[in-house]
């Protein structure tokens, strides 16, 4: 990563309510060498845009301890409702933006719709009953897809981003429709996700995300950016099996999610991006 200085901070919107404290726990770490006061802000602001997705692995470790049969709401419903209340909430008290809301709503779509097909082909399953579900398939699901959505839209705001080279939309947009494509078509033509994995190179080989941690602007490649953003995905998917939430055909008993997955949210990640910068058009830096 390349470092530069900023001659005034950005404006890092934690909405009316939080903004406050964000402000409190800046004028408290100025007193630190700027590296650590920076890095320190850096990792509290990934957690605050990270909040949606932890909230909700959170309540995937705690439902599968707690959770009886005999209760009147399935697991899989109390998730959904769950899901929806925090969404809710975050727009209440403006904690999330109406931008960063239609990038989750567009999202839970799309992957609830390669979820029904997913299912139905046997590549995943989930074991337990719900009454909110479309083909087998709980709602609650659409959710997990959506905080990558979710967090796109909120890093790219908070840490105001700026991207250097963006290839022309069409581009961005064939390669996005390519990769969702090859999701559902590789059950019945051959897989080409090593070409798909190529292209993501070739078309983002020059971008990089210009990110801003507090007053201090830092740079980096974005293809690097989703491989380590996609080692953090498939770590979360390994606690979505290990509470039984969804299982695999080779899980008869638990085991690490094959490095092959790791693969597929690398490239599902793109697809993501394409989904958030319909909303949220990706700037050049100043």
């Amino acid at each position: 990563m390349d470092q530069g200085y900023r001659e005034r901070p950005a404006a890092h919107e934690t909405g009316p309510y939080l903004e406050p404290l964000r402000l409190l726990i800046r004028g408290a770490l100025a007193p630190l060498p700027w590296w650590l006061s920076e890095f320190i802000l850096f990792g509290l602001k990934q957690a605050w845009a990270c909040l949606f997705a932890a909230i909700m692995l959170a309540l995937l470790l705690i439902t599968k301890v707690i959770w009886q049969p005999g209760w009147p709401v399935h697991r899989y419903d109390f998730l959904f409702l769950a899901a929806l209340t925090i969404q809710i909430l975050f727009l209440r008290f403006k904690m999330e933006s109406w931008d960063e809301a239609r990038v989750i709503l567009v999202y839970h779509v799309t992957g609830t719709v390669m979820e029904i097909f997913k299912v139905h082909m046997g590549s995943w399953a989930y074991p337990e009953t719900s009454i909110i579900q479309i083909g087998g398939v709980p709602l609650f699901s659409g959710f997990m897809y959506a905080a990558v959505g979710s967090f796109m839209a909120r890093t790219i705001r908070i840490f105001d981003m700026c991207f250097s080279h963006y290839p022309p939309m069409w581009q961005t947009g064939f390669l996005a429709i390519a990769i969702y494509a090859n999701f559902f078509s590789h059950h019945f033509l051959p897989d080409i996700r090593y070409l798909l994995f190529a292209a993501t190179v070739i078309v983002f080989r020059r971008v990089n995300i210009h990110f801003t941690t507090d007053r201090t602007t830092l740079r980096m490649p974005l293809v690097l950016a989703a491989f380590l953003s996609s080692a953090f995905l498939w770590l979360a998917e390994n606690i979505g099996t290990l509470t039984g939430t969804w299982i695999y055909p080779t899980q008869k008993t638990w085991h690490v999610v094959s490095f092959g997955k790791l693969g597929s949210w690398y490239l599902l990640l793109y697809v993501s991006f394409a989904l958030v910068t319909l909303v949220v058009k990706p700037r050049p830096p100043q």
